[in-house]
C-alpha cells in the first residue's frame, strides 16, 4: 500500500485531483478511528479528519521520501488531535455526563451482542466510563502514546517517530497512561471478584 500512496502523492503533487481522493479514500478511516480514540467525540474526529488532510494537502510538495506516508499521516493526525483538544481544554466547559451518556448508549446500540447478563452489561459500562475517564485525564502525551499503543497497535518507534519524541519517552509515557489506568480499574476489578 505505501507504492500505492507514494504513485498517488506524485500524481497530487501534479493536480490530479482523483489522486489525492484516492490517497483520502484510502486512509480516512484509519485518521478517524486515531482522532476519535484521542478527542472521545465523532464530531471532533470528523474535524481533526479535515483538518489533517487539509494539511497533508499543503505539505505534498515537502514530505521526504525516507520516511513513511503513514508515519507522516499519523503524525499530523496525533498533532491535529491534540491541537483539538488543547483548544476545546481552554475554551470550553467538559461535556456534561448526560451527553456523553446517551453518546454511549447510541454507540452502544450499534455494537452486536451474545445477549450478556445485566451484571456483565452493568459492568462493561462501567469499565468503559472508568476508562473514557482516566484516558480524558492523561497529559496529551501520555493518551497519544497509549492510544497509538493499544488501541492502534503501534511499535514503540513507529510511536517515537510519530510524535517526535525518543523511544524511551514514548515508553514513558505508556508506562505512566497504563499505571494511572490499572490504579483506577482496580477497585472496580476487585469489588467485580466478590459478586
Amino acid at each position: 500500500m505505501e507504492q500505492d500512496d507514494r504513485v498517488a502523492i506524485a500524481l497530487a503533487r501534479d493536480g490530479d485531483r482523483d489522486a489525492f481522493r484516492a490517497l483520502v479514500e484510502r486512509n480516512s478511516r484509519t485518521v478517524f478511528r486515531l482522532a476519535y480514540r484521542m478527542t472521545g467525540n465523532e464530531q471532533d474526529a470528523e474535524d481533526v479528519v479535515q483538518e489533517a488532510f487539509l494539511r497533508v494537502y499543503r505539505g505534498l510538495r515537502h514530505i521526504e521520501w525516507r520516511s513513511h506516508f503513514g508515519t507522516w499521516l499519523h503524525r499530523i493526525a496525533v498533532n491535529c488531535s491534540l491541537d483539538l483538544v488543547r483548544a476545546r481544554q481552554r475554551h470550553e466547559e467538559p461535556p456534561d455526563r448526560e451527553s456523553r451518556e446517551d453518546d454511549h448508549a447510541e454507540l452502544a446500540a450499534q455494537i452486536p451482542g451474545a445477549d450478556p447478563t445485566p451484571e456483565r452489561v452493568v459492568f462493561s459500562t462501567e469499565v468503559q466510563r472508568k476508562v473514557e475517564e482516566v484516558l480524558a485525564g492523561l497529559s496529551p502525551k501520555e493518551k497519544a502514546a497509549f492510544v497509538l499503543r493499544h488501541f492502534e497497535g503501534m511499535s514503540i518507534e513507529e510511536i517515537s517517530r510519530i510524535m517526535g519524541i525518543r523511544a524511551n519517552a514514548a515508553k514513558n509515557n505508556i508506562f505512566r497512561a497504563v499505571k494511572k489506568l490499572r490504579q483506577e480499574l482496580e477497585p472496580l476489578v476487585r469489588s467485580t471478584a466478590r459478586l
